[in-house]
Protein backbone atom coordinates (compact mmCIF):
# COMPACT_ATOMS: atom_id res chain seq x y z
CA UNK A 1 0.00 0.00 0.00
CA UNK A 2 1.40 3.03 -1.08
CA UNK A 3 2.47 5.75 1.69
CA UNK A 4 0.06 8.54 1.77
CA UNK A 5 2.24 11.95 1.92
CA UNK A 6 1.62 14.44 5.60
CA UNK A 7 0.54 17.42 3.07
CA UNK A 8 -2.25 15.33 0.81
CA UNK A 9 -3.46 13.98 4.36
CA UNK A 10 -4.01 17.55 5.29
CA UNK A 11 -6.07 18.40 2.47
CA UNK A 12 -8.35 14.93 2.50
CA UNK A 13 -9.15 15.89 6.15
CA UNK A 14 -9.71 19.57 5.25
CA UNK A 15 -12.24 17.57 2.04
CA UNK A 16 -14.31 15.62 4.77
CA UNK A 17 -14.39 18.07 7.28
CA UNK A 18 -16.16 20.76 4.03
CA UNK A 19 -18.35 17.93 3.02
CA UNK A 20 -20.18 17.65 6.67
CA UNK A 21 -20.52 21.01 7.01
CA UNK A 22 -22.83 21.03 3.83
CA UNK A 23 -24.45 17.78 4.79
CA UNK A 24 -25.26 19.75 8.23
CA UNK A 25 -26.52 22.74 6.06
CA UNK A 26 -28.28 20.90 3.99
CA UNK A 27 -30.37 19.32 7.04
CA UNK A 28 -30.80 22.57 8.83
CA UNK A 29 -32.64 24.15 5.45
CA UNK A 30 -35.46 21.97 5.82
CA UNK A 31 -37.78 23.96 8.16
CA UNK A 32 -40.57 22.35 10.87
CA UNK A 33 -44.11 22.25 9.89
CA UNK A 34 -45.28 25.51 10.77
CA UNK A 35 -48.34 25.40 13.32
CA UNK A 36 -51.93 26.75 12.14
CA UNK A 37 -55.37 26.99 13.63
CA UNK A 38 -57.95 25.34 11.24
CA UNK A 39 -61.68 25.36 11.02
CA UNK A 40 -63.20 22.72 9.10
CA UNK A 41 -66.17 24.45 6.92
CA UNK A 42 -69.48 23.24 6.98
CA UNK A 43 -72.79 24.33 5.01
CA UNK A 44 -74.82 26.41 8.14
CA UNK A 45 -77.57 28.75 8.22
CA UNK A 46 -76.83 32.33 7.18
CA UNK A 47 -79.21 33.99 9.28
CA UNK A 48 -78.72 37.40 10.30
CA UNK A 49 -79.55 39.59 13.35
CA UNK A 50 -80.42 43.50 12.61
CA UNK A 51 -81.14 45.13 15.61
CA UNK A 52 -81.79 49.09 15.58
CA UNK A 53 -82.83 51.62 18.35
CA UNK A 54 -86.38 53.77 18.21
CA UNK A 55 -88.97 54.98 20.29
CA UNK A 56 -92.79 54.11 21.13
CA UNK A 57 -95.08 56.72 19.91
CA UNK A 58 -98.73 56.49 19.31
CA UNK A 59 -100.10 55.18 16.15
CA UNK A 60 -102.37 58.38 16.19
CA UNK A 61 -101.93 61.32 18.13
CA UNK A 62 -104.96 64.01 17.88
CA UNK A 63 -104.34 67.88 18.26
CA UNK A 64 -107.05 69.55 20.28
CA UNK A 65 -107.51 73.14 19.70
CA UNK A 66 -110.74 75.85 19.87
CA UNK A 67 -112.56 76.36 16.85
CA UNK A 68 -112.76 80.16 17.54
CA UNK A 69 -110.26 82.84 19.47
CA UNK A 70 -110.30 83.81 22.78
CA UNK A 71 -108.87 83.97 26.58
CA UNK A 72 -108.51 80.58 28.32
CA UNK A 73 -110.37 80.90 31.50
CA UNK A 74 -109.79 77.35 32.70
CA UNK A 75 -107.69 74.40 32.01
CA UNK A 76 -108.65 70.87 33.28
CA UNK A 77 -106.33 68.90 32.31
CA UNK A 78 -102.49 68.13 31.93
CA UNK A 79 -99.74 66.10 30.21
CA UNK A 80 -100.37 61.93 31.44
CA UNK A 81 -103.88 62.40 32.03
CA UNK A 82 -106.34 60.12 30.67
CA UNK A 83 -109.18 61.43 28.92
CA UNK A 84 -112.34 60.10 27.13
CA UNK A 85 -114.97 61.30 24.84
CA UNK A 86 -116.69 64.27 25.49
CA UNK A 87 -114.94 65.39 28.51
CA UNK A 88 -114.30 69.05 28.69
CA UNK A 89 -110.54 70.00 29.03
CA UNK A 90 -110.74 73.40 28.68
CA UNK A 91 -112.83 76.42 28.84
CA UNK A 92 -112.83 80.13 26.78
CA UNK A 93 -114.21 83.34 28.47
CA UNK A 94 -117.77 82.87 26.76
CA UNK A 95 -119.17 86.58 27.37
CA UNK A 96 -118.80 87.51 23.79
CA UNK A 97 -120.23 84.75 22.50
CA UNK A 98 -123.04 84.83 24.85
CA UNK A 99 -123.43 88.24 23.68
CA UNK A 100 -123.41 87.40 20.56
CA UNK A 101 -126.41 84.62 20.72
CA UNK A 102 -128.52 87.42 22.51
CA UNK A 103 -128.26 89.37 19.99
CA UNK A 104 -128.99 86.92 16.92
CA UNK A 105 -131.98 85.54 19.16
CA UNK A 106 -133.70 89.31 19.30
CA UNK A 107 -133.12 89.70 15.62
CA UNK A 108 -134.98 86.26 15.08
CA UNK A 109 -137.66 87.51 16.96
CA UNK A 110 -137.44 90.76 15.17
CA UNK A 111 -137.87 89.18 11.45
CA UNK A 112 -140.71 86.87 13.32
CA UNK A 113 -142.54 89.86 13.69
CA UNK A 114 -142.18 91.30 10.62
CA UNK A 115 -143.19 87.79 9.24
CA UNK A 116 -146.04 87.81 11.24
CA UNK A 117 -146.80 91.50 9.58
CA UNK A 118 -146.50 90.69 5.94
CA UNK A 119 -148.59 87.24 6.46
CA UNK A 120 -151.54 88.92 7.34
CA UNK A 121 -151.27 91.60 4.79
CA UNK A 122 -150.67 89.53 2.26
CA UNK A 123 -153.70 87.24 3.14
CA UNK A 124 -155.88 90.52 3.51
CA UNK A 125 -154.41 91.37 -0.22
CA UNK A 126 -155.20 88.08 -1.75
CA UNK A 127 -158.77 88.11 -0.74
CA UNK A 128 -159.36 91.43 -1.99
CA UNK A 129 -157.81 90.16 -5.63
CA UNK A 130 -160.41 87.61 -5.50
CA UNK A 131 -163.04 89.97 -4.50
CA UNK A 132 -162.01 92.23 -7.64
CA UNK A 133 -161.04 95.78 -4.48
CA UNK A 134 -157.05 95.94 -5.33
CA UNK A 135 -154.51 95.50 -8.32
CA UNK A 136 -152.78 92.40 -8.81
CA UNK A 137 -149.56 94.87 -8.57
CA UNK A 138 -150.79 95.20 -4.96
CA UNK A 139 -150.81 91.54 -4.27
CA UNK A 140 -147.51 90.81 -6.27
CA UNK A 141 -145.71 93.57 -3.87
CA UNK A 142 -147.38 92.24 -0.63
CA UNK A 143 -146.31 88.67 -1.40
CA UNK A 144 -143.11 89.72 -2.36
CA UNK A 145 -142.63 91.21 0.71
CA UNK A 146 -143.86 87.93 2.62
CA UNK A 147 -141.40 85.92 0.55
CA UNK A 148 -138.90 88.30 1.75
CA UNK A 149 -139.65 87.97 5.44
CA UNK A 150 -139.51 84.65 5.29
CA UNK A 151 -136.45 84.41 4.38
CA UNK A 152 -135.25 87.22 7.15
CA UNK A 153 -136.54 84.55 9.75
CA UNK A 154 -134.23 81.71 7.87
CA UNK A 155 -131.73 83.47 8.18
CA UNK A 156 -132.05 84.91 11.51
CA UNK A 157 -132.26 81.36 12.80
CA UNK A 158 -129.14 80.04 11.00
CA UNK A 159 -127.54 83.01 13.17
CA UNK A 160 -129.02 81.93 15.97
CA UNK A 161 -127.68 78.24 15.35
CA UNK A 162 -124.09 79.84 14.06
CA UNK A 163 -124.15 81.96 17.72
CA UNK A 164 -125.24 78.96 20.00
CA UNK A 165 -121.96 76.73 17.94
CA UNK A 166 -119.77 79.75 19.00
CA UNK A 167 -121.20 79.69 22.21
CA UNK A 168 -120.45 75.49 22.24
CA UNK A 169 -116.91 75.96 20.86
CA UNK A 170 -115.93 78.22 23.99
CA UNK A 171 -115.46 74.60 26.06
CA UNK A 172 -112.46 72.43 24.54
CA UNK A 173 -113.95 68.50 24.80
CA UNK A 174 -112.20 65.62 23.91
CA UNK A 175 -112.89 63.56 20.66
CA UNK A 176 -111.44 60.49 21.48
CA UNK A 177 -110.14 57.84 24.64
CA UNK A 178 -106.49 58.67 25.28
CA UNK A 179 -103.44 59.92 27.16
CA UNK A 180 -102.73 63.66 26.98
CA UNK A 181 -99.00 63.76 26.06
CA UNK A 182 -98.89 67.43 25.53
CA UNK A 183 -100.07 70.97 26.51
CA UNK A 184 -99.80 73.90 23.77
CA UNK A 185 -101.41 76.95 26.11
CA UNK A 186 -101.75 78.00 29.32
CA UNK A 187 -104.90 79.55 32.02
CA UNK A 188 -105.03 83.01 30.95
CA UNK A 189 -103.32 82.99 27.80
CA UNK A 190 -104.92 84.30 24.42
CA UNK A 191 -105.00 81.22 21.86
CA UNK A 192 -106.24 81.89 17.97
CA UNK A 193 -108.42 79.72 16.42
CA UNK A 194 -106.65 75.89 15.54
CA UNK A 195 -104.15 76.67 18.04
CA UNK A 196 -102.54 73.64 19.56
CA UNK A 197 -103.58 73.46 23.26
CA UNK A 198 -103.29 69.57 23.71
CA UNK A 199 -102.51 66.37 22.07
CA UNK A 200 -103.78 63.32 23.18
CA UNK A 201 -102.37 59.70 22.02
CA UNK A 202 -104.90 57.56 21.29
CA UNK A 203 -104.56 53.90 23.27
CA UNK A 204 -105.83 51.69 20.32
CA UNK A 205 -102.75 51.30 18.56
CA UNK A 206 -98.73 52.13 19.09
CA UNK A 207 -96.27 52.26 16.75
CA UNK A 208 -92.24 51.62 17.31
CA UNK A 209 -90.31 53.95 14.82
CA UNK A 210 -86.84 53.28 14.12
CA UNK A 211 -84.76 55.62 11.38
CA UNK A 212 -83.41 52.97 8.95
CA UNK A 213 -81.06 52.96 6.90
CA UNK A 214 -81.47 51.97 3.12
CA UNK A 215 -78.87 49.31 3.10
CA UNK A 216 -81.13 47.27 5.69
CA UNK A 217 -84.25 48.26 3.68
CA UNK A 218 -83.17 46.07 1.19
CA UNK A 219 -81.63 43.22 3.25
CA UNK A 220 -84.44 42.64 4.89
CA UNK A 221 -87.92 42.07 4.26
CA UNK A 222 -91.03 44.12 4.48
CA UNK A 223 -93.41 41.12 6.35
CA UNK A 224 -90.82 39.86 9.44
CA UNK A 225 -91.55 40.03 12.51
CA UNK A 226 -90.12 42.23 14.54
CA UNK A 227 -89.11 41.76 18.75
CA UNK A 228 -89.72 44.76 20.76
CA UNK A 229 -87.67 44.91 24.12
CA UNK A 230 -87.36 48.34 26.37
CA UNK A 231 -83.55 49.30 26.52
CA UNK A 232 -83.36 49.75 30.12
CA UNK A 233 -85.00 46.02 30.65
CA UNK A 234 -84.47 43.74 27.84
CA UNK A 235 -86.53 41.42 29.83
CA UNK A 236 -90.01 43.57 28.48
CA UNK A 237 -90.73 42.32 24.88
CA UNK A 238 -93.35 42.74 22.36
CA UNK A 239 -93.68 41.66 18.59
CA UNK A 240 -94.45 43.65 16.68
CA UNK A 241 -94.65 43.96 12.46
CA UNK A 242 -93.47 46.55 9.76
CA UNK A 243 -96.63 49.03 9.30
CA UNK A 244 -95.09 52.06 7.22
CA UNK A 245 -92.10 52.77 5.46
CA UNK A 246 -91.76 56.42 4.94
CA UNK A 247 -91.29 56.77 0.78
CA UNK A 248 -88.89 59.55 1.16
CA UNK A 249 -85.31 59.65 2.98
CA UNK A 250 -84.64 61.75 5.55
CA UNK A 251 -82.25 64.51 4.10
CA UNK A 252 -80.59 65.10 7.02
CA UNK A 253 -79.57 61.62 8.14
CA UNK A 254 -80.46 60.15 4.64
CA UNK A 255 -82.39 57.51 6.86
CA UNK A 256 -85.99 55.99 6.57
CA UNK A 257 -88.27 56.02 9.23
CA UNK A 258 -90.09 52.84 9.40
CA UNK A 259 -93.26 52.11 11.75
CA UNK A 260 -93.41 49.14 13.31
CA UNK A 261 -97.12 48.36 14.70
CA UNK A 262 -96.47 46.89 18.61
CA UNK A 263 -99.09 44.36 19.32
CA UNK A 264 -100.19 44.18 23.12
CA UNK A 265 -97.35 45.87 24.60
CA UNK A 266 -96.75 45.12 28.31
CA UNK A 267 -98.14 47.66 31.13
CA UNK A 268 -94.26 48.55 31.24
CA UNK A 269 -93.90 49.85 28.04
CA UNK A 270 -94.67 53.63 28.15
CA UNK A 271 -95.06 55.75 25.53
CA UNK A 272 -91.87 57.42 24.94
CA UNK A 273 -89.91 55.16 25.57
CA UNK A 274 -86.54 54.11 24.26
CA UNK A 275 -86.91 50.66 22.91
CA UNK A 276 -84.72 48.37 20.51
CA UNK A 277 -86.07 46.18 17.97
CA UNK A 278 -84.52 43.32 16.59
CA UNK A 279 -84.97 41.15 13.02
CA UNK A 280 -83.53 37.38 12.68
CA UNK A 281 -83.55 37.24 8.67
CA UNK A 282 -82.88 34.01 6.90
CA UNK A 283 -81.24 34.05 3.73
CA UNK A 284 -80.86 30.27 3.45
CA UNK A 285 -77.64 27.98 3.80
CA UNK A 286 -74.41 28.70 2.60
CA UNK A 287 -70.75 28.78 3.82
CA UNK A 288 -69.52 31.19 6.88
CA UNK A 289 -65.81 31.41 7.79
CA UNK A 290 -63.86 33.66 10.33
CA UNK A 291 -62.40 37.37 8.78
CA UNK A 292 -59.64 36.28 9.90
CA UNK A 293 -58.99 33.13 7.29
CA UNK A 294 -59.28 35.91 4.43
CA UNK A 295 -56.22 36.77 2.27
CA UNK A 296 -55.48 37.81 -1.47
CA UNK A 297 -54.33 36.82 -4.48
CA UNK A 298 -53.59 38.73 -5.99
CA UNK A 299 -56.49 41.61 -6.63
CA UNK A 300 -59.00 38.67 -5.36
CA UNK A 301 -59.85 37.09 -2.25
CA UNK A 302 -58.56 33.82 -1.36
CA UNK A 303 -57.96 31.52 1.42
CA UNK A 304 -55.19 28.63 2.69
CA UNK A 305 -56.55 24.97 2.02
CA UNK A 306 -55.29 22.59 3.65
CA UNK A 307 -54.69 18.92 2.08
CA UNK A 308 -55.55 16.32 4.66
CA UNK A 309 -53.17 13.55 3.09
CA UNK A 310 -50.15 15.74 2.64
CA UNK A 311 -50.67 18.71 5.40
CA UNK A 312 -49.88 21.24 2.68
CA UNK A 313 -51.50 24.57 1.77
CA UNK A 314 -53.02 25.52 -1.46
CA UNK A 315 -53.95 29.28 -1.85
CA UNK A 316 -57.82 29.03 -3.15
CA UNK A 317 -59.21 31.72 -4.87
CA UNK A 318 -63.00 32.89 -3.29
CA UNK A 319 -66.21 35.29 -4.18
CA UNK A 320 -67.53 37.05 -0.95
CA UNK A 321 -71.55 36.89 -0.13
CA UNK A 322 -71.25 39.61 2.14
CA UNK A 323 -69.16 40.71 5.62
CA UNK A 324 -70.85 39.99 8.95
CA UNK A 325 -69.23 41.50 12.06
CA UNK A 326 -66.11 38.75 12.68
CA UNK A 327 -67.36 36.34 9.88
CA UNK A 328 -67.63 36.38 5.81
CA UNK A 329 -70.56 34.42 3.77
CA UNK A 330 -69.20 32.77 0.56
CA UNK A 331 -70.76 32.69 -2.56
CA UNK A 332 -67.73 30.16 -3.93
CA UNK A 333 -64.77 28.88 -3.98
CA UNK A 334 -65.26 26.13 -0.98
CA UNK A 335 -66.94 22.94 -0.08
CA UNK A 336 -68.41 21.63 2.58
CA UNK A 337 -65.48 19.46 4.46
CA UNK A 338 -62.34 21.68 3.38
CA UNK A 339 -60.28 22.70 6.08
CA UNK A 340 -59.60 26.13 6.00
CA UNK A 341 -56.42 27.84 7.65
CA UNK A 342 -57.50 30.83 10.19
CA UNK A 343 -54.36 31.77 11.75
CA UNK A 344 -50.84 32.18 10.62
CA UNK A 345 -52.28 33.10 7.15
CA UNK A 346 -49.44 35.60 6.07
CA UNK A 347 -46.33 33.33 6.53
CA UNK A 348 -47.97 30.65 3.89
CA UNK A 349 -46.88 30.16 0.77
CA UNK A 350 -47.72 27.11 -1.56
CA UNK A 351 -47.37 24.10 -1.03
CA UNK A 352 -45.52 24.51 2.28
CA UNK A 353 -46.21 21.86 5.53
CA UNK A 354 -48.27 22.66 8.43
CA UNK A 355 -49.29 21.10 11.50
CA UNK A 356 -52.80 21.35 12.84
CA UNK A 357 -53.38 23.25 16.31
CA UNK A 358 -56.46 23.45 17.61
CA UNK A 359 -58.87 22.56 15.02
CA UNK A 360 -62.61 22.87 15.17
CA UNK A 361 -65.65 22.63 12.86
Amino acid sequence: MPLIRPHARLLLAASLLVFAGCKQETAQEAPPPRPVRTITVEKASLGQAISLTGQLQAEKEVALAFRIGGRIIERKADAGDRVTPDQIVARLDPQNEINALRSARAALSAAKGRLEQDSNHFDRQQTLLRQGWTTRANFDKAQQALRSAQAGVDDAKAQVEIAEDRVGFTELKVGVEGTVTRRGAESGEVVQPGQMVFTVARDHGWDAVFDVPAQVLRTAPSDVDVTIALTDDPSVTAKGRVRQVDPQADPVTRTFKVRVAVNDPPPAMRLGATVTGRVDVDQGHGLSIPASALTASGASPAVWVVDPQTLSVTLKPVEVLRFDPGTVVLSSGLEPGEIVVTAGVQALHPGQQVRLVGERS
